[in-house]
């Protein structure tokens, strides 16, 4: 059972991050201001699916990653060109909501972001036109839950955050007043 002491985002979307998003889009109510309303951590599997055993390995690491067990998701038709039958294993997916993605959200933008390589801030230009933001991590190391020597191999998976924003401006600005660190324009 998890404690039942308030997350950090949590409190301070709360209490920062509305308030500043109601006086910047002069919102005449609370709930008009734009929320997180799921992350979705989607990985696929390319070279591993026949090897059950790396399967069962990338699905444990998704799994400590995201704090929530994987779904693996299954090919809806056969393609002969990429050696995929239909009903075969090509990814997995893990859909946080709630404190899980607060949680995870905080762990993204604060401890595993800064770990990339080179890392100038995550691009302004991932959002979809109806205020959620997709964006790919090219490996799973950035993560503190995953250890260097236990790795297989290095896998990628992406990342998509769901707001109930209406357009990309009020999304950016809640995900930069909860944290997301934005490259400069």
């Amino acid at each position: 059972m998890a404690d039942k002491t308030p997350n950090r985002i949590k409190v301070l979307y709360k209490e920062t991050v509305v308030p500043a998003l109601m006086k910047k889009f002069n919102y005449k109510n609370v709930n008009q201001a734009p929320k997180l309303v799921k992350i979705t951590v989607n990985s696929g599997l390319g070279d591993i699916k026949e090897n059950n055993k790396s399967v069962q390995i990338a699905q444990e690491e998704l799994k400590q990653i995201s704090g929530q067990k994987p779904v693996l998701t299954k090919a809806k038709k056969s393609v002969a060109n990429f050696k995929v039958r239909e009903g075969q294993g090509v990814g997995m997916k893990v859909t946080l909501r709630g404190d899980r993605m607060y949680e995870f959200f905080d762990k993204f933008v604060s401890i595993a972001l800064p770990r990339v390589r080179d890392f100038r801030g995550v691009p302004t230009k991932s959002f979809d036109g109806r205020g959620n933001y997709a964006m790919g991590i090219k490996e799973q190391l950035i993560f503190p839950e995953i250890s260097y020597d236990q790795v297989e191999t290095i896998r990628g998976f992406d990342i998509c955050i769901t707001t109930t924003a209406n357009t990309d401006e009020e999304a950016r600005e809640l995900l930069a007043l909860l944290g997301m660190p934005f490259a400069n324009k």
